[in-house]
């Protein structure tokens, strides 16, 4: 999995306040202007879902006995 380039806002204590994130990734996760709070959080989550489902593809298959062999370790 690739590593974001992302920054963090902390206030006086050193305690993060905020994340700032690439615009190409805010753009997919809001491709309107005008959003809600609840369709932002959905749209977070199907970036991520969608990112998991990509890693997935290029992650080589386990064969029914490593499968049972990773899942026992």
């Amino acid at each position: 999995m690739s590593l974001l380039n992302l920054e963090y806002i902390t206030n006086q204590e050193g305690q993060p306040t905020a994340v700032v994130i690439p615009i190409e990734i805010w753009r997919q996760l809001l491709p309107i202007d005008n959003i809600s709070l609840e369709n932002l959080s959905g749209a977070i989550e199907d970036y991520c879902l969608n990112k998991a489902m990509d890693e997935g593809k290029s992650t080589p298959l386990y064969s029914h006995t490593e499968s049972i062999a990773f899942l026992e370790d």
